[in-house]
């Protein structure tokens, strides 16, 4: 604790005596100051004991005394000390109404004790004290530490917490609250995340001052919370947030700032690890597309348990946001993470991620630009989360958009069949083939088992596809449209009864004969022999592509 004038006046060796304000003795003493002017005012900090001895004051007057005694006490002067049996005997009554009158503490100084006696006791007490602060400083710094080492953030916060009598938050590049402690601080962190956000907006470093909000076991305390930036990069990655009931003291200061380094140490720790982590993801990856399975799984060791020998499903998923590609740029060139929010992608991680993460299964997730691969076991529940995730978009998604029609905040993913890791180049060729009929189709997630097990009408439903057929169709429309002929119909009836011509005469109400004559127009319109199986099969699939649903 810093000196007080109440542990003043009981240090044996001053014989101080206390005159007025016997109530306010408590307040600590920044400093001790002696000075004869008759206006110290601006000279003072706040928080001084000033010691005169009247030398150029009228300390009998008492109006004179009133607009002394009220000036210091206004600049913020904790204490006024007089030395008698110097200028006067004893302390004048006009001083002592004075100080009663402002609640000034006025302490008797006897002439054998010298002011400098009394300013070598604050400053041994004011020395004192910070140099317990410094050495509470460093035990919580070890305590911190071995608490990091031993618990991780989850038990420095802990730590942190009890050094401060107060809470304290851990949060992660996106704002988002990691771990808390006590427990009942998740609300009130949880409270501080556009905060939070705003800290992230100014140069790291930062660090801001947030206050007014109540302590849910206390509501009867105010806190005052401290929220600092942390990472060594021009943006933080993460925050800490410290809640306490009054300002920090010294030894307070110590073991936040102690906590701020070694949270930083573990964060930039912790992206080391995240980065060399994505290496070697890519490397597993690239190994088992390239047809070498014992490669892949000398490399990754346990990394993944049992996923490359079980089998699996690959996921490749991308999103057309063109305002993605320039984020990822941005974040790159800034050190920082892009941020989650409104992307496709980063969303379908942290789906994946997530669900694989509860059920105790191993999933393998690859950047590849503006792509992302996915190898996920077969049936597990990163699959499912991501076919659950797939099936809300696009039941959210209005009917009249489609990822045909530019929607910029989509997100397209094609899965492969169950594939073991021999067969792990033809799984992401699978992959790729269901993610071109997803963008075709407007979907937002298509399995390739779906596709090759299903007609092949459905791929027709593309505009390239719809140009050929109308552009092939024209000319026969054209000659139907004057009325001297349903060429049209009678070349699909035609082609449907694969060239009978009774049958296909039948079909259409009219005489054989009639329907050859139909057909030789064709040719001749056309310019082009029916004899020709290209021919037949462009014509069909044509008809097929331009018929109503």
């Amino acid at each position: 604790m810093p000196p007080t004038l109440a542990s003043l006046v009981h240090h044996s060796a001053l014989k101080l005596t206390v005159r007025a304000g016997e109530d306010r003795l408590d307040v600590p003493v920044r400093w001790a100051h002696v000075s004869e002017l008759a206006d110290p005012v601006p000279y003072m900090e706040g928080g001084e004991l000033l010691l005169i001895t009247a030398l150029k004051l009228d300390a009998e007057d008492p109006e004179a005394m009133h607009r002394y005694v009220k000036r210091l006490a206004g600049a913020g002067v904790v204490g006024l000390g007089f030395a008698v049996g110097v200028n006067y005997d004893g302390i004048p009554e006009a001083l002592v109404a004075a100080a009663r009158q402002e609640g000034l503490p006025l302490l008797e100084v006897p002439r054998r004790t010298p002011f400098l006696a009394i300013s070598k006791a604050v400053s041994a007490a004011i020395a004192a004290d910070q140099y317990r602060a410094v050495t509470a400083g460093f035990a919580a710094q070890r305590e911190l530490t071995r608490r990091t080492l031993a618990d991780g953030p989850e038990g420095l916060l802990a730590a942190l917490a009890a050094q401060v009598d107060g809470w304290a938050a851990l949060y992660d590049a996106s704002g988002a609250v990691v771990a808390t402690a006590p427990e009942w601080a998740g609300r009130r962190a949880a409270r501080l995340t556009a905060d939070v956000q705003r800290l992230r907006e100014r140069p790291a470093p930062a660090s801001c001052v947030v206050g007014g909000a109540q302590n849910p076991e206390q509501p009867e305390n105010a806190d005052r919370v401290e929220l600092h930036s942390l990472g060594t990069s021009r943006r933080p990655r993460s925050a800490l947030a410290v809640g306490t009931a009054a300002a920090l003291g010294t030894a307070e200061r110590y073991a936040v700032h102690s906590a701020i380094a070694l949270l930083t140490l573990t964060t930039e720790r912790s992206r080391s690890l995240h980065e060399a982590g994505l290496r070697i993801d890519a490397a597993v990856l690239r190994m088992l597309l390239a047809g070498e399975p014992d490669h892949a799984r000398t490399v990754a060791g346990d990394l993944y348990g049992g996923l490359l020998d079980a089998p699996f499903r690959m996921m490749v998923a991308e999103s057309p946001a063109a305002r993605n590609r320039a984020a990822v740029a941005q974040a790159a060139a800034a050190d920082a993470a892009p941020e989650t929010g409104g992307d496709p992608l980063g969303a379908l991680v942290e789906v994946v991620e997530s669900a694989a993460a509860r059920a105790g299964e191993a999933v393998l997730v690859v950047p590849e630009g503006e792509r992302l691969v996915v190898l996920a076991t077969d049936g597990g529940a990163a699959v499912a989360a991501c076919v659950e995730h797939a099936s809300a978009l696009e039941a959210a998604r209005p009917a009249s958009e489609s990822l045909a029609g530019g929607d910029e905040e989509s997100l397209v993913v094609g899965l492969s069949a169950p594939s073991g890791p021999i067969a792990a180049s033809a799984a992401y060729k699978q992959a790729q083939q269901a993610l071109s009929v997803a963008r075709r189709r407007g979907r937002v997630c298509v399995e390739h088992e779906h596709v090759a097990t299903g007609s092949v009408l459905p791929l027709l439903a593309d505009d390239a596809v719809r140009a050929f057929a109308d552009g092939l169709l024209r000319a026969l429309h054209d000659h139907d449209a004057t009325g001297r002929g349903d060429l049209v119909a009678s070349v699909r009836a035609w082609l449907s009864r694969h060239g009978q011509w009774d049958a296909a005469a039948a079909d259409l109400g009219v005489h054989r004969h009639t329907l050859r004559y139909r057909m030789r127009r064709v040719e001749e319109i056309l310019g082009r022999s029916l004899d020709d199986p290209d021919v037949r099969m462009e014509l069909w699939l044509a008809l097929k592509a331009t018929a109503p649903d």
